[in-house]
C-alpha cells in the first residue's frame, strides 16, 4: 500500500520538530562548553600554582614555611616563615564573620518571617547593591574615615590596623550571607510553619526553631561564602591593614595579610624565577587550599544537615 501523500501541515510540523531538535542539541553542547571551560580554567589555576610553587618548596621545607614567625623573602637573610601572613589573613576573617554572621542571620530572618512583600522587596535590592561598590572604594573609606572616627573611642589604635578592615569586610560580606540565607529560609515549606503555629508557637519561636534549623544546610553554605570572600579580599586589607608581616594577635595593630603580600609583591619589582618571585605561588597555593577547606567544610555541613521536604 502506498504510503500517503505528506500535507503542508506535515511538513511545517516535521520541520519544527527537526528546528527544535537542532536547536536542543546546539544548546546542550554550548552548555557542556561552558561547564567544561570553568572545569578547565580551575584545572589550569591548581597546575599553574602547583607548578610554580614546586620551586620555592624544593628550596624551603614546607614545615618551616607553616611554623616560621619571620616573614622577609627579600631581605638579604630571607626567612619563609608564612605564619604572621596566615594569622592575620584569618583573623580579619573571623572578625568580619563575628559581625556578618549574627547581623545577617537577624535580617535574614526578618526579611523571611517578618518583612512585608513591599518591605522585602525594597531592603533586599537596596542591600545587595552593596555589592556593586568597587573594593578600593571600601579600602579607602576604611582607611580615610573609619580609622579616624574609632581611633576617639578604641584606645591605642593605630593609622594601619586589622580591626577596621574586618569591620568593613564584615559589611561587604553581609548580603551574600543574607541573601543566601534568606533564600534557604523562604525555601521551607509553609506547612511547618502552619503544624508550629498550630501548636501554640510564637513568631519567633517558629523563626528560630523551626525555620531556622530547616533552612541550615542554605545557611551554613552562606556562612561559609561569607568565609571565603572574607579570606580572599585583596583591595580592602591591602589600603587599610597595612603590608608590613607583623606577627599580632592585637586587631589594634597593623599587619599583612596574604592578599595584601601578593599584591605587594606583584607591582613587577622582583625578577622572574627568584626564590622570592615565586613566594607569590606559595602564598597563593596555601590561600587555594585554605578556602577548598572551607568548600569541603561547607559541603559536609550542607550534606549532614540537609533537609529534604
Amino acid at each position: 500500500m502506498p504510503s500517503p501523500i505528506p500535507t503542508a501541515d506535515d511538513l511545517i510540523r516535521n520541520g519544527y520538530i527537526r528546528r527544535r531538535r537542532a536547536i536542543g542539541t546546539m544548546m546542550a553542547l554550548i552548555m557542556f562548553a561552558c561547564a567544561a571551560l570553568s572545569v578547565f580554567v580551575t584545572t589550569a589555576i591548581v597546575v599553574i600554582l602547583v607548578e610554580e610553587s614546586w620551586m620555592f618548596f624544593r628550596e624551603v621545607p614546607i614545615l618551616d614555611f607553616l611554623t616560621g614567625t619571620m616573614w622577609t623573602p627579600v631581605f638579604t637573610d630571607a626567612q619563609f616563615g608564612v605564619l604572621p601572613l596566615l594569622v592575620s589573613t584569618l583573623q580579619v576573617a573571623f572578625l568580619a564573620l563575628l559581625i556578618a554572621i549574627p547581623m545577617g542571620t537577624v535580617m535574614a530572618i526578618y526579611l523571611s518571617e517578618y518583612a512585608s512583600t513591599a518591605v522585602r522587596e525594597t531592603i533586599k535590592p537596596a542591600l545587595e547593591l552593596l555589592e556593586a561598590v568597587p573594593t578600593v572604594v571600601y579600602g579607602y573609606f576604611a582607611l580615610i574615615v573609619m580609622t579616624p572616627f574609632l581611633q576617639k573611642f578604641i584606645p591605642g589604635l593605630a593609622g594601619i590596623n586589622l580591626l577596621v578592615p574586618s569591620i568593613i569586610l564584615g559589611i561587604m560580606i553581609l548580603p551574600y550571607v543574607v541573601s543566601v540565607s534568606e533564600d534557604a529560609m523562604r525555601a521551607v515549606p509553609n506547612g511547618l510553619r502552619e503544624g508550629a503555629y498550630a501548636l501554640g508557637m510564637s513568631r519567633w519561636q517558629v523563626a528560630f526553631r523551626v525555620v531556622l534549623p530547616g533552612a541550615m544546610s542554605g545557611v551554613t553554605a552562606a556562612y561559609i561564602l561569607g568565609m571565603s570572600r572574607a579570606v580572599g579580599e585583596t583591595m580592602v586589607v591591602a589600603i587599610a591593614a597595612g603590608q608590613n608581616p607583623n606577627l599580632t594577635f592585637d586587631p589594634r595593630e597593623g599587619a599583612a595579610t596574604i592578599t595584601a603580600y601578593i599584591v605587594q609583591m606583584s607591582l613587577g619589582d622582583l625578577p622572574r624565577g627568584t626564590l622570592a618571585y615565586s613566594t607569590i605561588f606559595s602564598t597563593g597555593l596555601l590561600l587555594f587550599v585554605i578556602t577548598l577547606m572551607f568548600n569541603i567544610a561547607g559541603f559536609y555541613l550542607r550534606k549532614r544537615f540537609r533537609e529534604v521536604y
